[in-house]
């Protein structure tokens, strides 16, 4: 267990225990996901940490872009889990729903079409008034 200010929806007693794992899940209604980017569209969405920013950057993703593969992810994605997110060492955590999702896109230099596997991790400030993006980048695995 640790002590640190919470700032998602989702409230309880952050931890790292298990990977930070919250059993229950998902933590946020897909509807309300989505209700959230139609009525806020990129506004809604913050990239909440420095990694985030970096993958977005090297990806070519703005926020618009982001706000489009969070609707896709929750739509027609797959969920894997949720877990507690910690912003950045000693700062503020978030409850996040994580999804993967499938996107076909076109490359100029293979001059193909491709599908690229997103990974992308977020949550519903306490608020209730923006998606905070702990990550979204290509898969890794």
């Amino acid at each position: 267990m640790v002590n640190a200010k919470v700032v998602s929806r989702f409230q309880g007693a952050p931890t790292r225990e298990n990977g930070g794992l919250i059993q229950e899940g998902p933590l946020y209604p897909v509807d309300e996901v989505c209700q959230l980017l139609d009525s806020k569209g990129e506004n809604g969405v913050v990239l909440w940490t420095r990694d985030c920013l970096r993958d977005a950057q090297n990806d070519g993703l703005d926020c618009a872009l982001v706000a489009d593969l969070l609707r896709t992810a929750v739509k027609h994605g797959r969920y894997k889990n949720s877990q507690w997110c910690e912003q950045k060492p000693d700062g503020p955590w978030a409850a996040c729903d994580a999804y993967t999702v499938i996107c076909r896109e076109w490359i100029e230099n293979a001059g193909k079409e491709m599908d690229f596997e997103y990974y992308l991790k977020f949550a519903i400030n306490k608020h209730g008034k923006c998606l905070l993006v702990v990550s979204c980048h290509t898969s890794r695995d």
